[in-house]
């Protein structure tokens, strides 16, 4: 979890709308400035039609203990140069016209970490969501958080309620923080709520379908990611976002996640570009 996001010292001019000769590219761009103004695809990835930009890309950020240890270092150290590769990543993703962004942050698995380490992810947490606050409202950025409240230290609740409240009017891309998440936990929580509508009365079984499920799971509103990347060379999803990454493509890289840079979201979205989707279908 990220200390601070700092800005660019400049930011280079967009390609304008007119200068995109394609009908269909230019509108596809021009919807991606209504949510983050500095989306320029067609310039930062000329190989790849806009439309084939992901539009809500999750990422289990994988290695830092590993990265900070074959350094010779503490894992700690680790966490905290990920930071860097969170900011650049975030800002990289904003410039493709990325609109939602999930960081698998910490898992409901990852209490039984050190104490030690458990701790100082908790004091970069805390850090980020006071540091953090207005680079988020200035970027128009809003935030979203998934994972059980329960646990979370009464400090890190504050820090994270005043800064949702901060954001809850931003109309850009949003930064979403999976924190204290488990994606079985997730489902169970939703199915628990369910089944207390159907014993009150309030809803019919019969009315149970996958609609309903997502809108009862903690992303709800969120479109499902679209590609699902994992640093660090690990084949597995690690009991993330398992209902809502059904169809999303995935994308593993043996870098570890502080060496995470822009160029590697480019490698991965131009993996992702060249993907047929085909959601169970055929290609016409």
């Amino acid at each position: 979890m990220p200390p601070e996001l700092t800005e660019s010292s400049a930011i280079a001019p967009v390609t304008p709308l007119d200068a995109i000769t394609d009908t269909e590219s230019r509108q596809i761009v021009a919807h991606m400035r209504t949510i983050n103004p500095e989306a320029d695809p067609t310039t930062i990835l000329p190989d790849i039609h806009p439309a084939r930009i992901p539009r809500h890309i999750a990422i289990i950020m994988d290695g830092n203990g590993r990265w900070a240890q074959e350094r010779g270092f503490p894992r700690i150290f680790g966490h905290r140069n990920g930071a860097a590769a969170v900011r650049t990543t975030i800002e990289a993703a904003g410039k493709l016209g990325v609109e939602v962004f999930t960081l698998f942050s910490f898992s409901i698995e990852n209490w039984k970490r050190p104490p030690d380490e458990s701790r100082d992810l908790m004091s970069l947490y805390l850090q980020y969501m006071g540091g953090e606050r207005d680079e988020l409202v200035r970027k128009n950025i809003r935030l979203r958080q998934i994972g059980r409240r329960d646990g979370l230290p009464p400090e890190a609740l504050n820090a994270l309620d005043q800064t949702l409240d901060a954001t809850k009017n931003c109309t850009g891309p949003t930064l979403c923080l999976a924190v204290n998440y488990g994606s079985r936990a997730e489902i169970t929580d939703a199915v628990r709520t369910i089944a207390e509508d159907v014993k009150a009365g309030r809803l019919d079984p019969d009315h149970i379908d996958e609609a309903l499920i997502s809108q009862s799971l903690q992303t709800s509103g969120l479109p499902d990611p679209d590609l699902l990347i994992r640093t660090a060379g690990e084949m597995r999803v690690s009991n993330y976002l398992l209902w809502q990454i059904s169809y999303a493509e995935l994308y593993v890289t043996p870098t570890y996640w502080p060496d995470f840079d822009a160029q590697e979201l480019k490698n991965a979205v131009r993996a992702y570009a060249q993907r047929d989707r085909r959601f169970g279908g055929l290609t016409q």
